[in-house]
């Protein structure tokens, strides 16, 4: 039997914490669905289908013998009624979730109890790699959105992505 497991994220934009729980996932899981998924609550800075697209380019530019060939990861999107409606679609019964903080335990907690509770979905909580343990894309996005370089917490697509955008919008 294998185990389908997703990772949900809003993923605006993706950063190299998050390129490493997936990579940590992928290993652990047979079939890992990294689920770019719409949050209303939030304002975002990249439309939907180019974090889609984004993701993609990341885990094919970082690919290596350590990462594998992730031929087990899919990317893809939903906007669309609840999360746990996505798992029951793909027949996933685990959610994969990065928290770097006591308040992304806090956070989080409630919505693992529920997802179980609704779908029978658990939700398996992966610390991050020390050197990502601080970066959120809510900073990045208040960084790059401030001028600064971010260069050191996404991946290149994402980095020249917002650079494309910047000159777009006539920033630096």
């Amino acid at each position: 039997m294998s185990t389908i497991a997703v990772v949900p994220g809003s993923f605006d934009p993706v950063t190299l914490g998050h390129l490493d729980v997936i990579d940590r996932a992928a290993r652990i899981f047979d079939e890992l669905h990294v689920l770019v998924v719409h949050n209303p609550a939030k304002n975002a800075l990249i439309p939907v289908g180019k974090r889609v697209e984004l993701i993609e380019s990341a885990l094919d530019e970082s690919r290596s013998p350590a990462t594998g060939d992730r031929s087990n990861v899919r990317v893809t999107s939903w906007s669309e009624g609840l999360l746990v409606d996505y798992c029951t679609q793909v027949g996933a019964t685990v959610l994969v979730k990065g928290i770097r903080s006591q308040v992304d335990v806090a956070y989080e907690t409630p919505m693992a109890i529920m997802n179980r509770s609704l779908a029978g979905v658990e939700t398996v909580f992966l610390l991050p790699d020390p050197a990502h343990a601080l970066v959120s894309s809510s900073l990045v996005r208040q960084v790059a959105g401030l001028g600064g370089d971010v260069g050191p917490y996404v991946p290149r697509p994402v980095v020249e992505y917002l650079s494309e955008q910047a000159s777009i919008k006539g920033e630096k």
